[in-house]
């Protein structure tokens, strides 16, 4: 099993990337393969250390069975007010 850093995930089309601890080169993740618990959509966030499998996929490695061990910070990304 590989550990690393999500570097980044779009929530809205629910694929994202793994900066593995090892220095290979990123893993592509779709959120079908993120382990969670009960039929909800499954989210990882970036910063997070994750544990993954790499596979083969279409178009490179591909993380499968992605377990998060331990969350990132969470940076609040709603829209600010202005004050002008």
């Amino acid at each position: 099993m590989s550990k690393g850093t999500v570097k980044w995930f779009n929530t809205k089309k629910g694929f994202g990337f793994i900066t593995p601890d090892d220095g290979s080169p990123d893993v592509f993740v779709h959120y079908t393969s993120i382990k969670g618990e009960g039929d909800e959509f499954k989210i990882i966030y970036e910063g997070d250390i994750v544990e993954f499998e790499v596979t083969q996929g279409k178009k490179g490695p591909q993380a499968s069975d992605v377990v998060v061990t331990q969350k990132g910070p969470r940076v609040d990304t709603r829209s600010r007010k202005s004050f002008y």
